[in-house]
């Protein structure tokens, strides 16, 4: 009855080494899921006890479940059928669409990232590149109702306002806002979500998407979480504050439940003695044509030239 069965030796070694690896996945990694997630709610209480404003369980929603219920959302799949009843499509291929839009729009927020890295490098750039002046923090802000939400609208001059805003606010709470589609390259789109920041297609007319992000930002507002707003919808190409465009701002109240939380809109002021981009700015001016696009070369040198002087000790900054 006996046989005898010989097997290779690296087979042997690669089943014991799947077996090691299931073992270890069953035994060791909850424990591990368990001791990440202890410390991290650890430290997202000491946080919310020093903010003003303590971040928002919206906001530490993990991201896949966030996706599922943005995309599950009554609204967002009535315009599922209605997408696919316009383009004639099957119902499942109009969902999986508003899927790709759920994922290209939700971030992934970390609390360490943005609190241990993001804000405390957003200080440190902002200080080595201008002389930072605040003119006058309103005392009301210290009396808005914890439970309402925050939304702070302001004028936009440069790419430097996600940064100077971020670090500014960062005693108060945690931002949200929206990002172009400048920044959807990796690994810098992995480090926006990280932020909290959500990407948005800002020339996109497809009824399925608009609705998609509708959602999303009438969610968080209703959640409470805290965001900023640049209604121009693009940088001044002149320094002269430009016409509003209300659609972020449009889905906030046509969202707004007079039931639910109050939203409070906190107009914010930036202005620059000199902007980064103000030569392309000048050039888009110039020809009419917003493309923002320079060079690799051209990035490269005007780092290397105001890294030298900065080492040299001659780097006099950007003014205030």
């Amino acid at each position: 009855m006996g046989m005898t069965i010989e097997l290779p030796l690296w087979l042997v070694v690669l089943v014991l080494a799947f077996a090691a690896v299931a073992a270890l996945d069953r035994i060791l990694m909850p424990s591990a899921r368990w001791f990440v997630r202890s410390r991290m709610e650890r430290l997202v209480a000491r946080l919310n006890a020093r903010l003003e404003r303590p971040i928002e369980p919206f906001k530490l929603m993990a991201r896949q479940d966030m996706i599922v219920r943005l995309v599950h959302d009554p609204k967002v799949m009535a315009a599922v059928v209605e997408q696919a009843h316009a383009s004639g499509v099957p119902e499942s291929v109009a969902l999986q669409e508003a899927r790709v839009y759920a994922r290209e729009i939700v971030p992934g927020f970390s609390a360490l990232l943005y609190f241990g890295v993001a804000a405390r490098l957003a200080r440190w750039l902002s200080r080595a590149l201008y002389r930072v002046r605040i003119g006058k923090v309103d005392a009301a802000l210290a009396h808005i109702d914890r439970q309402s939400t925050v939304i702070f609208v302001m004028n936009h001059r440069s790419n430097m306002d996600y940064v100077l805003v971020t670090w500014l606010v960062a005693d108060r709470g945690a931002l949200s806002y929206a990002v172009g589609e400048w920044a959807r390259i990796w690994p810098l789109s992995r480090l926006i979500r990280a932020m909290g920041a959500y990407f948005i297609r800002r020339k996109s007319r497809n009824v399925l998407y608009r609705r998609v992000l509708a959602r999303y930002v009438q969610m968080a507002t209703a959640e409470g979480a805290t965001q900023a707003v640049f209604p121009e919808g693009g940088l001044s190409l002149d320094g002269r504050v430009g016409a509003a465009k209300m659609g972020l701002l449009g889905y906030v109240v046509a969202g707004f439940d007079p039931a639910g939380r109050d939203v409070v809109f906190v107009p914010v002021a930036i202005a620059y003695d000199r902007v980064l981009e103000d030569r392309l700015l000048v050039e888009a001016g110039r020809t009419g044509v917003r493309k923002f696009r320079a060079s690799k070369l051209a990035i490269a040198g005007f780092i290397a030239r105001n890294g030298w002087r900065m080492i040299r000790g001659r780097f006099a900054g950007f003014g205030a």
